[in-house]
Formats: C-alpha cells, sequence, structure tokens
C-alpha cells in the first residue's frame, strides 16, 4: 500500500470513529448498570446477558447497518429517505408506495426525536461517574444535572465551526477511548478468563428460555448495547461507506472485549452498581479521574455523531422538498452533507436540557430510550427487504427478514416502556411528523389551489398585450420553477396589471447534485420581447444571480417574485400557513438587491 493511501485508509478510520461510532462507542457506560437493576447478576445470568449484548451487536449492527443498509446508497448518502428513493424508482405509484413514504417517514422523525434523548442519556450517565471519585460521593443529582446541562450547551454552540473541523480533533480522542475500553476490558478477563464461554449463541437461548417473559424483556435494556448503531447509515454522507465498515471491526472487537471485561468483574463483584466505573476503579485507581474526564469527552462525541445525523436528515428533508427551506450554512468545501442549520441546532439544546431536568438520572432516561432506536431499525429491515425482494441480490432477503424480525422482537419488548417514559420518544418525534405531513400536503394543496397556467394559453394573452406597444421601457425579471409552468402571480402582473416591459426575462434557478459548477441556459424570442434563462448551480454554489444575468447581457429595472396569501379556516392550513411565514422565502435564500425587488402578492383560498 503506498504511503498516501495508507495515510488516507487509516485517517479515515480515525475521522469514523470520531463522527460515527461516539454513540455505540459509549453504550458500555450505562448498558451493563442498567441491565443489572434488573436482573439478579447470577453467573449463569451473566453469561446469557453478556452473550446477548454480543449477538445483538453482530445482527442489529453488523448485518443489518454494515453489511446490508450500508450497501444500499444513493450518490453516497444513506439514511431512510434516501431507502425510499431506491424503492420509489422500483414502485408503481399506489397504496404500496404510499405506505412506504409514510414508513420512511416515520424512520426519520424517530430519528429526530433520538437525537434529543442520546445526548442526554450519554453526557448525564458519564457525570454521574463522578460518585465514585472519594470525596464526592454525596454530590447532589441537581449539581450533576447542572454539569451535564453546561456540557451540552458547550456542544451544540460548537456545531456551528462545522463537523470537519470536529472530526478532526474528535478521531484521536475516539482512538484512546476505544483503547482504553479494550484495555480495562482485556484486565477484567484475567480474574475471571471462562467468561469468554459467553461469546457462544447458547447462553443467550438459554438465557431467554430459563426467564421466560422476564427474559423477553431484558431485551429492552440490552438494546441500549446498539445505541448509535443507526448513525452507521445515517451519516454514510459524511465519510463514505468504506471507512465507517473498516472502522466497526475495530470498534466491534473494543465493545466486545469491553463487555466481556465488565461481565468478569459483575461475577467477581456482585455489589457492584456503576460497572464500567466500578471496574476501572478497582483496576487502577490513580486512573479513574482521567478515565472519567476521558468518559465525558468521548459522550459529547457520542452526541456529536447523533447531531450530525440530525443535519444530514434534515438537509435531505429539505432538497427532497418534504420539509420547509431552512437556512443551511455549509461548512466544508467538499462535503455537501457537512452543514450547519442554526434552527435545528439550538430546538435540539432546548430539548436535551429539558429532557434532563424531566428525567434527572440516566437510569430513568433507559426507560424512554430503545422505542425510537428499535422503530428506525425496524422500518430499516422491512424497507431493505423490500428493495432486495426487487433486484437481483435476491439472496440477500432472507438475511434481511431474519434481521426484521430480530428488529420486531426487540421493539416488542420495547413496548413495555410505554407507561415509563418510552412515550417521550413518541412526543418527541411526532413535531417533526406533523411538520412534515402538514408541509407535503399544503404544498400539494396550495399548488392546486394557485392553478398555474400552461404557457401556450399565457403565449396567446402576452401577445396581444405586447403587441399594443404600451409597454415600459427597460427590462423586467419574473422569478419561475420552470418557464413552461407560469405562476399565478405573472399572471396578475402582465396579464391583469398589463406590467409588461420592453423586455421580459423568465428566470429559473435549479441546484444539482455536485457541490460545484454553474451552467447557465438562455432561451431568447420564446414570444415578442419575453426570453427566458435557466441557472444549475451546484449545492455548494453560493450564487451571484445579478453577476450571472450581467455575463448574460440582462440589466434588469425590477425583480418581481410571487408570495401567496393564505385564507384559511382550516387548521392545518393555517398551521402550514404559519410554518410558511416562517421559512425564508427563496429569493431571500438568493441575496438580491433589496431596491429592485417587488414581491406580487397572490391570494389563494385553500
Amino acid at each position: 500500500m503506498k504511503q498516501h493511501e495508507a495515510g488516507s485508509y487509516w485517517g479515515g478510520i480515525i475521522k469514523a470513529l470520531g463522527l460515527v461510532f461516539g454513540d455505540i462507542g459509549t453504550s458500555p457506560i450505562y448498558t451493563l448498570t442498567v441491565i443489572i437493576t434488573l436482573t439478579k447478576p447470577s453467573q449463569e445470568n451473566i453469561y446469557g446477558i453478556i452473550s446477548l449484548i454480543v449477538w445483538t451487536l453482530v445482527i442489529l449492527v453488523m448485518v443489518e447497518y454494515a453489511w446490508l443498509a450500508m450497501s444500499l446508497g444513493r450518490k453516497g448518502e444513506g439514511g431512510t429517505i434516501v431507502l425510499r428513493e431506491i424503492l420509489a424508482k422500483m414502485i408503481k405509484p399506489g397504496r404500496t408506495l404510499a405506505f412506504v413514504t409514510f414508513l420512511s417517514y416515520v424512520g426519520i422523525c424517530l430519528l429526530i426525536g433520538d437525537g434529543v434523548i442520546t445526548p442526554a442519556i450519554s453526557i448525564l450517565s458519564a457525570v454521574e461517574g463522578i460518585e465514585l471519585i472519594p470525596g464526592f460521593e454525596q454530590t447532589s443529582q441537581n449539581i450533576m444535572i447542572l454539569i451535564a446541562a453546561i456540557i451540552a450547551i458547550g456542544l451544540f454552540i460548537f456545531q456551528s465551526k462545522g463537523t470537519d473541523k470536529v472530526a478532526r480533533a474528535f478521531g484521536p480522542l475516539m482512538v484512546i477511548w476505544f483503547a482504553a475500553l479494550t484495555l480495562s476490558g482485556a484486565i477484567s478477563i484475567v480474574d475471571h478468563p471462562i467468561v469468554i464461554k459467553s461469546l457462544s449463541p447458547w447462553y443467550a437461548i438459554r438465557f431467554l428460555y430459563d426467564n421466560g417473559l422476564a427474559g423477553f424483556f431484558v431485551l429492552s435494556e440490552v438494546i441500549l448495547c446498539a445505541t448509535g448503531g443507526e448513525a452507521l447509515y445515517a451519516d454514510m454522507g459524511h465519510l463514505g461507506r468504506k471507512p465507517i465498515v473498516r472502522a466497526w471491526y475495530f470498534v466491534f472487537a473494543a465493545l466486545v472485549i469491553n463487555y466481556l471485561g465488565q461481565g468478569a468483574f459483575i461475577i467477581t463483584h456482585p455489589q457492584a452498581k456503576n460497572i464500567l466505573f466500578g471496574m476501572v476503579r478497582s483496576e487502577a485507581a490513580i486512573l479513574y479521574i482521567p478515565f472519567l474526564i476521558l468518559t465525558i469527552i468521548a459522550t459529547v462525541i457520542a452526541s456529536q455523531a447523533l447531531i450530525s445525523g440530525v443535519f444530514s436528515i434534515v438537509y435531505q428533508g429539505i432538497t427532497t422538498r418534504i420539509l420547509p427551506l431552512l437556512k443551511v450554512d455549509y461548512t466544508s468545501t467538499h462535503l455537501k452533507s457537512q452543514i450547519y442549520i442554526g434552527s435545528v441546532n439550538w430546538l435540539l439544546l432546548v430539548l436535551v436540557i429539558m429532557i434532563m431536568l424531566l428525567f434527572r438520572k440516566s437510569e430513568n432516561l433507559a426507560a424512554a430510550y430503545g422505542l425510537a432506536v428499535t422503530g428506525t431499525m425496524t422500518i430499516t429491515g422491512i424497507m431493505m427487504t423490500m428493495i432486495y425482494a426487487r433486484t437481483t441480490k435476491k439472496w440477500k432477503v432472507p438475511i434481511a427478514l431474519l434481521v426484521t424480525a430480530a428488529d420486531v422482537a426487540f421493539l416488542t419488548a420495547n413496548l413495555n416502556k410505554f407507561p415509563h417514559g418510552g412515550y417521550w420518544s413518541i412526543i418527541l418525534a411526532a413535531l417533526p411528523f406533523i411538520t412534515i405531513m402538514v408541509w407535503t400536503k399544503g404544498q400539494r394543496a396550495l399548488y392546486r389551489a394557485l392553478k398555474p397556467l400552461d404557457f401556450d394559453t399565457f403565449e396567446l394573452a402576452y401577445g396581444q398585450i405586447y403587441a399594443k406597444e404600451k409597454n415600459i421601457p427597460g427590462t423586467g425579471l419574473f422569478f419561475v420553477k420552470e418557464w413552461s409552468v407560469i405562476p399565478p402571480y405573472l399572471v396578475h402582473c402582465i396579464i391583469r396589471s398589463n406590467i409588461i416591459y420592453e423586455r421580459n426575462v423568465l428566470i429559473s434557478i435549479i441546484r444539482t447534485e455536485e457541490p460545484y459548477g454553474l451552467q447557465t441556459l438562455m432561451k431568447t424570442g420564446l414570444a415578442p420581447g419575453l426570453d427566458a434563462i435557466e441557472i444549475k448551480a451546484g449545492y455548494m454554489e453560493i450564487l451571484d444571480i445579478e453577476g450571472v444575468l450581467k455575463d448574460n447581457g440582462i440589466t434588469e429595472k425590477v425583480i418581481f417574485y410571487g408570495i401567496e396569501d393564505i385564507e384559511t379556516s382550516n387548521i392545518a392550513w393555517k398551521l402550514f400557513s404559519t410554518i410558511k411565514r416562517q421559512t425564508p422565502n427563496f429569493v431571500q435564500f438568493n441575496k438580491l438587491p433589496a431596491a429592485k425587488l417587488q414581491g406580487v402578492v397572490t391570494r389563494v383560498e385553500m
């Protein structure tokens, strides 16, 4: 391997550790601690639980995400919206497609809800390790919540710097974290080497068989070990598939060794409460405080992975038009998904702090956790199975079905958490879900209510008015989505109000899938005094529309664009109208000289 390739090979792995694996990498802090509060830590039970954890990682993370889902990408992006787009091309419009669309919306919203609960549980559980520092045993829960909230505020303020720079700092720190997990686990295994037996799935099966229904409900806590598994796929656009899959094998080894070590520690110290912290403290008390600081850093990084994932999902939602326009800042010159969305960032922060105050302890938060993750995983499983059934890789269908069955089992086990705080994942997911439903249905209803004209009909009336030669000197510019469909405001302007210039130019802007590149297509003589210009720009291009127009010989006197004033008594459309008023108009999105702008209001009844 050439030196440069080797550098980028390891560089990619280190970046992936920093950006994608923080979440799943910090689950050893709380997973076994929470399970032990529910299950008697007998030797047989511990073997069974460790076996369940290892095989959950294999089936739900390695097979479902690293192998199956990540081979289904679109332009390097992953996530539920991508699965929907792949399926949409394979299915005829109808009930199946409507079902797939509904599923993908639910999946997106559950993941966004997850983006609130995960930072809260990760940061709180790390801060709670303070209790094991000699002299700090009596630290009150309020102080710990305050520390956790301050850490969260710092993390969210840092977001606007961009994930690219963030990943550079985070990668090496996560390397140290995974090394610490591996080392502490390995030292503990030496005390009770027979724990390695629990790698066999036989112990997992026996645990479920011996404990019956109670054993089945333990699955709702075991799922904590796979937190952030879905980030592998959602964050694929940040780094690409290969570095994430390569890094996963290192992460998997570190996690398994650490869980085995924690298992050995519980067997030799059945009274222990905070398992990971207790294990490290018993191995090297002198290193406990540095380890605690490392843990807090790792949980901050874990929260980062999910926040980046939420930004990616929201951005995909904006570009596929299922979410309203939000102000997006591009923070990287080479990766489109490295973005910052201020409004989403601050809303997440408020919700994270609210959840910390509501649940107070990480073990209480574990009750709210699980429903969103298992829901997302089940939806991914169903959609993957549908895709593989329609491709040449039909041999993957039985594997995808098995994975989906495992997802459903975990989801069912998690339903018992609903009354104990699980309903919060549903409440948090409901916010984006309502927004998506109102926005998509509202856009369609608005389009129907606006009744755009086809170009031929418009041209007839336009030609008659232009021929009267009472035209205003200069050039008028009119924004349209595409020149062949004439929006009502243009009809209102030119045909009803006779605002017609010597030269009238229809302008449309199309964003492409490439980061850079600018193409202009000029169509002259659509009708007397009527031209059209189409600007195709990369998503990272900061457009100088005025400059482009000048290059094409257009010096406009005035720029017209449409604004819809929605009149409605329907509650849903009132909400749609409110959202529309709060989001930037695309003319504000593309900064144009205010002095030349003329917004033409069209009253629309919905």
